[in-house]
């Protein structure tokens, strides 16, 4: 009976020392199942994210991120509505700010990451003569993003207002539903030139830079990125929100055309 008693006893007294033990240190509530996260993130980061993923997933793969990639406008929109996304990654301040100014994103779990330039591009092959943004009265038609909704139209615009063409231009405009779509609009000679982020203009062999505007001329182009407060992984979260400011992160950022902060 006293070996029964003390066999039990030893047993209790090491259940309740891996409890405590569980309660002590956070990684042992680490989930044992995969995780997935939804990225809500600006059109033009999707070279340098899907490198990015890449890296991280090399030590962690138990998380998958999934990526919602388009215009921030519409991505701000649709976590307004109460879309299910971890992280939201900006291409416009003022979108970002928004969630933030709603409740959707706390302070202190979002930061400015990187910049952008913006260019202009015409085809390779082009006979109109587009070398500047003078030039633009030249085309026929030129493709921006809708300002309304992708940040790289309204900068755009901006450039446009400012150097006094908007007005002359105006009608020959293609409205396009993100940067990638003004760029494939100029690869297949739709359109005589087009208004997209310098690391969009990088990534084709069909396209050239042929100016790129002055700072002074728009908006800073600045990437917000942050934690959605709803999210129903936060730990994770994170832990890729704190990777995406690593300098292993900023310099495949910096590979395709960012610039830090």
């Amino acid at each position: 009976m006293k070996k029964t008693y003390l066999f039990f006893l030893t047993v209790i007294l090491l259940v309740f020392t891996g409890c405590s033990a569980e309660q002590d240190d956070p990684l042992q509530s680490a989930p044992e199942k995969d995780v997935e996260l939804t990225i809500s993130a600006a059109a033009s980061l999707q070279d340098a994210l899907h490198e990015i993923t890449a890296n991280f997933n090399q030590d962690h793969d138990s998380i998958k991120i999934n990526y919602n990639f388009g215009a921030t406008g519409a991505l701000q929109q649709q976590i307004s509505q109460g879309a299910p996304v971890d992280l939201f990654f900006s291409a416009a301040e003022d979108k970002f700010d928004q969630l933030v100014t709603d409740g959707l994103i706390v302070e202190k779990n979002g930061t400015d990451l990187i910049r952008n330039e913006l260019v202009l591009i015409a085809p390779k092959e082009s006979a109109k003569g587009i070398q500047a943004f003078e030039d633009l009265t030249k085309a026929d038609k030129l493709s921006i993003g809708t300002p309304e909704s992708v940040p790289a139209g309204a900068y755009g615009k901006e450039v446009l207002e400012k150097l006094k063409l908007w007005s002359a231009i105006e009608g020959k405009i293609v409205y396009a539903k993100d940067v990638r779509q003004v760029l494939t609009y100029v690869e297949t000679g739709n359109v005589d030139a087009g208004i997209v982020y310098k690391t969009d203009a990088l990534t084709s062999d069909k396209v050239v830079i042929v100016s790129t505007a002055a700072e002074d001329t728009h908006t800073p182009i600045v990437y917000p990125v942050g934690i959605v407060k709803a999210s129903s992984h936060l730990k994770e979260a994170m832990l890729f929100y704190e990777y995406l400011q690593t300098k292993e992160a900023m310099k495949v950022f910096e590979k395709y055309g960012f610039k830090g902060m």
